[in-house]
């Protein structure tokens, strides 16, 4: 690591390097755009410690509510006494241990994931405040939880239709919905992924794996 700042490359590298560093800290803050992380993957190793924590936070993107595995996952972060709020916004997405190490992900558009380990102080206490103005500004879980679990029942369907291109009236056939109620899910996706048009909202959907 050179002045505080190392570049890892894939996540079975970026486990080697930062395995004992979860292993230790008391505290976790965590912002993910997906509901599936790196370190998800390691449940069995770093992520069994969790509960021994006395700090875990989880700030979500809005749209992670949307996976079908975010009931089961959201339950076991919640009994382990995790906090989880929710951001309507794109997150940088960072984990924090401590105050002593930051880890920020990167691009996966060009081959393995690439991870950056912070641990230069000042660097360290920009990233710091990065992530707690967006925790500051997130939503709690039960503001969403209710109105997401029923848009996540007919996301792929909606998500789907979207791809083909299809009218309202014939999507909502499809769906067995009223073209009104079609219009309102489509809405409350678009809003959810943060998408600015029904084309995004349906290539943001096949990213997360709604298809």
């Amino acid at each position: 690591m050179t002045g505080g700042v190392a570049v890892v490359h894939g996540e079975a590298e970026l486990y080697d390097r930062t395995a004992h560093l979860f292993a230790s800290a008391k505290t976790l803050s965590c912002a993910a755009n997906e509901l599936v992380t790196w370190v998800a993957a390691h449940r069995g190793g770093v992520m069994s410690r969790q509960r021994r924590r006395t700090g875990v936070r989880k700030l979500f993107r809005l749209g992670a509510l949307l996976d079908p595995a975010w009931a089961g996952h959201v339950e076991a972060v919640l009994s382990a006494g995790a906090r989880v709020r929710l951001s309507r916004h794109e997150v940088n997405e960072t984990i924090l241990l401590d105050d002593r190490v930051a880890i920020l992900a990167g691009d996966r558009s060009r081959g393995p994931r690439g991870y950056t380990v912070v641990t230069e102080p000042q660097l360290l206490s920009g990233i710091t405040s990065l992530f707690e103005a967006a925790w500051g500004s997130g939503d709690e879980l039960s503001e969403h939880a209710g109105a997401m679990a029923e848009l996540r029942a007919v996301a792929p369907g909606v998500a789907d239709a979207l791809n083909r291109g299809w009218t309202d009236d014939a999507a909502a056939r499809e769906l067995g919905m009223s073209v009104r109620t079609y219009r309102r899910r489509v809405a409350d996706l678009m809003a959810a992924l943060g998408a600015s048009s029904r084309f995004q909202a349906g290539a943001r959907a096949r990213e997360l794996g709604l298809l």
